[in-house]
């Protein structure tokens, strides 16, 4: 079953990352601005991958002392979804 989440994301470049997970995997993943070469790979990378690994990996990432990053943000938006966030 596919479930769909946009996350508004805070302190970062990009503003908002739309993930779709086909159960507990992710489906597809897209930043809103940002860099694009960066968040389009890690959007790349985790397509697959099970949410609870992506968080795993991606927790914690800092970008230039801002204490989160894109990918912290992703990590945080699939937490949200595993706890019921999303339709």
């Amino acid at each position: 079953m596919l479930k769909r989440y946009s996350y508004t994301t805070h302190g970062t470049c990009s503003r908002q990352i739309d993930v779709t997970l086909d159960g507990d995997v992710i489906e597809e993943v897209v930043f809103h601005r940002g860099c694009m070469g960066n968040t389009q790979g890690v959007a790349a990378l985790v397509k697959g991958m099970k949410a609870e690994e992506a968080i795993r990996r991606l927790s914690g990432i800092d970008c230039g002392g801002k204490g989160t990053s894109c990918p912290d943000q992703l990590a945080r938006a699939l937490s949200e979804m595993l706890n019921g966030a999303g339709e």
